[in-house]
């Protein structure tokens, strides 16, 4: 049985929502602000906080059990900041995973990196409005603070677009760039994206120095000062658990047969069958292969048990692979047929079910401290 979360469970699909009736004096869950200022540490799971507390004093100082949401199935950066951004799910939004089908072209296209080499159109591809469109059309100025590398992304279009970008280069530049945009423009939407802790979890796992220092440097940058009438949610788009070496199950063409594409992360396959293949018949071979280190699920099953939202459009279920390989505990499951196998060297992992991938932090800050 795959874990789920309570239906009260706050999500972080309803992070956007909050924020606008905040600046309404509408919102059932936060005080009334004059600026709003949402803070993503991309890859940082609540339990992992509360692990290294004493690491993150500002970030943990008065956090109380209640400061938790689960975020979005697969728990990866595509598809859960997407829904962060947008307030959809992704079956909405219909960014289901790292790496999908573009089955138009019969290809794979990365959805992080991949949308100027693999040919997606951000508008097209990635239709909902986000949170910064919504905030204009309301009378609210949207800003983005981010690293200037991603100010002209395709994945910066698809899911900050409507927000003025704002390049700033370390944490506490961004964190104060924000506080700043948010006290200079009453009534404004500011994000604020802080990606330092995932990049060194995916490199050197988040038992390692160079993890806890990231952590750290970010818990500083937001000891400054809020300013007056500022309300501050910080969340996370998922967590993380470090895979070792002996946990990598590979797929190797025996496990594959029938199969045409491998398309998700190591920790949440994406399996685009071949038309002649029988989903059952692979469905229960890899049940059989991956047993103890896997569950394989079939699209249907994935989608009627809601994973990937209430509702899903016909362009995200085209992008759903036919089978579903969510990893247990912390394994990883590789495709042994790729040429490429730089993926085999990530620490950090994410995308599946765990507690520690699914559970973030949500904090108030500011004009919406307790």
């Amino acid at each position: 049985m795959l874990p789920s979360a309570s239906p009260s469970a706050r999500s972080v699909v309803g992070v956007a929502d909050d924020l606008h009736a905040a600046l309404r004096g509408e919102s059932a869950a936060l005080p009334r602000a004059a600026s709003v200022v949402l803070v993503v540490v991309d890859g940082l799971g609540a339990i992992s906080l509360r692990g290294h507390a004493g690491h993150a004093r500002a970030m943990t100082a008065g956090m109380t059990k209640r400061d938790v949401a689960h975020t979005v199935f697969p728990t990866t950066t595509a598809a859960a900041l997407t829904s962060i951004t947008t307030g959809a799910w992704p079956g909405q939004h219909g960014l289901v995973g790292y790496r999908v089908l573009d089955a138009e072209r019969d290809v794979l296209a990365n959805q992080l990196s991949g949308w100027e080499t693999d040919g997606l159109d951000p508008q097209e591809w990635q239709p909902v409005p986000t949170v910064f469109e919504r905030a204009a059309a309301a009378g609210h100025q949207p800003f983005a603070v981010g690293l200037s590398a991603y100010a002209r992304s395709g994945f910066t279009r698809a899911t900050l677009r409507g927000a003025s970008f704002v390049p700033a280069a370390t944490p506490a530049d961004r964190v104060e760039a924000a506080y700043a945009l948010a006290h200079e423009h009453p009534g404004a939407f500011v994000y604020c994206y802080l990606p330092e802790v995932d990049k060194a979890g995916h490199r050197y796992g988040i038992a390692s120095a160079e993890w806890v220092a990231a952590l750290e440097r970010i818990d500083a940058a937001l000891t400054v000062r809020v300013p007056p009438g500022v309300g501050v949610l910080l969340t996370s788009d998922h967590g993380m658990v470090d895979v070792p070496a002996h946990r990598q199950a590979v797929l190797e063409e025996a496990h594959l047969q029938g199969v045409r594409h491998v398309g998700g992360e190591p920790r949440m396959l994406h399996l685009y069958l071949e038309p002649e293949a029988k989903s059952a018949v692979v469905a229960a071979r890899l049940r059989a292969d991956l047993e103890g280190v896997a569950d394989v699920l079939t699209r249907e099953q994935a989608v009627h048990s809601g994973l990937f939202g209430p509702e899903v459009t016909s362009a995200a279920l085209g992008r759903i692979g036919d089978l579903l390989v969510v990893a247990s505990g912390v394994w990883a499951v590789y495709d042994g047929t790729a040429e490429d196998q730089r993926s085999r060297g990530m620490v950090g992992q994410h995308g599946a079910l765990t507690p520690e991938e699914s559970r973030v932090p949500l904090l108030r800050l500011g004009a919406f401290g307790r």
